[in-house]
């Protein structure tokens, strides 16, 4: 009997949820490994890095990178698909992925570390998320460890006082978008879970447990909620809809996408290639600062190439160019 696939993750890590919530839609075996000191020895066999994700797979391979593992999965288990038939929808849906994993985690991330109550909320959880036995005198003691440690990295993701109110800002606005588009359809590309799903859903439903995002989700994006949770549980009750019945409400989400993820990204990379300390990005709102990462450049690189390959799909070009998006993927 072929062993199963074992998930090393997190309840609190959105990639962790993400591939967890793929394989359960695959109805692929696997074995769910929360990542605790017990395990370490285990895990590190799989780990070229020290994050999660990292999947073992049944041939005994490290998989390490929510993405490459979907894409490494799906290559040997293509059915159920979670990409639509139609190549312009199909990068439609691999766009909105590579936006929830990189713009998705931003909003999510922020929130988490910046107030104090989703501070204290955080810690104490991941506290006892991985020390499940301890005492509670012992994860008091981690939770203060995880507080100062994870309150410092605010700025990987461009997270200051100054940013703060643009970031609520941005969330709020797609909460808004996304309830309009959910409000009518269990997915974002119809009755069936596709790859964007996977990378939007598993961000806003970490922020949906956390006190702030949660309070704000619960109020103004009920059906932003149901959606987060379908997912950690995804089914096919369905297919995929055509552009033409998603446009209405689909649109305004690559609309913003246009405005704010695209021009990010794309000053991110340029940041980075000229050596730079900082970047400064006009988006809606106002100027937006932050240190340029390596992660986002490569992943942007990456979008690109698919973009490159998908450039022909009829229709393509004009939805995207419609949107904002296009000049900024060529």
């Amino acid at each position: 009997m072929t062993k199963p696939y074992r998930i090393f993750g997190s309840e609190m890590s959105p990639y962790s949820v993400k591939v967890r919530s793929y394989f359960r839609f695959k109805q692929i075996p696997h074995t769910w490994i929360p990542r605790r000191a017990e395990n370490d020895e285990d895990y590190k066999r799989y780990a070229r890095l020290p994050i999660v994700p990292t999947v073992a797979t049944p041939d005994d391979e490290g998989l390490q990178d929510s993405t490459p593992i979907m894409e490494a999965v799906e290559a040997k288990h293509p059915t159920p698909s979670i990409h639509p038939d139609d190549p312009a929808l199909a990068f439609l849906s691999a766009l909105l992925e590579e936006f929830g994993d990189e713009w998705g985690n931003k909003l999510m991330f922020h929130h988490r570390w910046y107030a104090q109550v989703d501070k204290l909320a955080s810690a104490q959880t991941l506290a006892r998320l991985s020390a499940p036995h301890a005492s509670a005198e012992e994860v008091a003691q981690r939770a203060a460890f995880i507080l100062e440690r994870m309150s410092g990295r605010g700025h990987f993701v461009g997270s200051s006082d100054a940013t703060a109110p643009l970031i609520t800002g941005y969330y709020f606005e797609l909460l808004d978008l996304l309830e309009a588009h959910l409000a009518t359809r269990p997915y974002l590309f119809g009755a069936r879970p596709s790859f964007g799903d996977f990378g939007l859903a598993s961000q806003l439903y970490e922020a949906s447990v956390d006190p702030t995002c949660g309070a704000g989700m619960r109020a103004r994006g009920p059906a932003v909620l149901d959606w987060c949770h379908r997912m950690m549980e995804p089914r096919q009750d369905g297919g995929f809809e055509t552009w033409d019945s998603l446009a209405p409400t689909l649109a305004p989400i690559l609309a913003y996408v246009g405005r704010y993820f695209l021009p990010w990204t794309t000053a991110n990379a340029k940041a980075l290639a000229e050596g730079a300390e900082s970047f400064s990005v006009d988006l809606p709102g106002g100027a937006y600062v932050q240190g340029p990462q390596k992660y986002h450049a490569r992943s942007l690189a990456a979008l690109k190439a698919r973009y490159a390959s998908a450039a022909e799909a009829p229709g393509l070009q004009a939805i995207l160019q419609a949107e904002g998006c296009l000049d900024l993927l060529q």
